[in-house]
């Protein structure tokens, strides 16, 4: 589905992109995710509308086929890119877990703001991206993902996604679609 509209108060919420998400090999280049992400903080900021930067500093402590001790990563790895560096306005998050929504407080802060929808960007397609789709969408919100401003490290999985779970939980859009309809409005 295309996006349809951009409510008065919709806040973009980027995820992981940082340092420890950037340099794994992606579907995707990163470089132009991270242009696309860009493209749409200037336009959001143009506009005064809310911005979530969120990052991740470890994992949660549940048992995986990978592991099961929570980890905290060197701080190095969690430091956002250089050209998403955060307004003094915007909330910034940090977690453990993949949705940026999870132990962060974020759904009060955003409805405290009057905020009904949200545009998703950032890494990876099927983790940090899905997660808080999923959860944005379970807590009442619009949801937008901004399909070409996002990428995983599996085709499969970034297409999984994108073409079954993405249309479920919103719409779909590209950068420049979407700041169409910022501009229309």
């Amino acid at each position: 589905m295309a996006i349809s509209t951009i409510d008065p108060n919709t806040a973009l919420i980027v995820v992981d992109l940082q340092a420890g998400t950037v340099r794994n090999p992606t579907v995707h280049p990163v470089e132009g995710v991270v242009a696309n992400a860009v493209a749409l903080l200037a336009a959001f900021r143009a506009r005064g509308l809310p911005v979530v930067i969120a990052n991740v500093d470890g994992t949660a402590a549940g048992r995986s086929e990978y592991g099961g001790k929570a980890s905290v990563w060197p701080a190095e790895m969690s430091a956002l890119v250089p050209q998403v560096v955060p307004a003094a306005d915007e909330i910034v998050v940090t977690r453990r877990a993949w949705s940026v929504f999870a132990g962060t407080g974020l759904a009060a802060r955003l409805a405290d703001i009057g905020v009904t929808q949200v545009v998703i960007v950032g890494l990876a397609t099927s983790f940090g991206v899905e997660s808080t789709a999923r959860d944005a969408y379970d807590a009442g919100y619009n949801v937008v993902v901004a399909i070409d401003a996002i990428t995983d490290m599996r085709a499969e999985a970034h297409e999984n996604s994108v073409l079954r779970v993405f249309p479920i939980l919103g719409e779909t859009a590209t950068t420049v679609e979407i700041v169409a309809v910022l501009e229309a409005q």
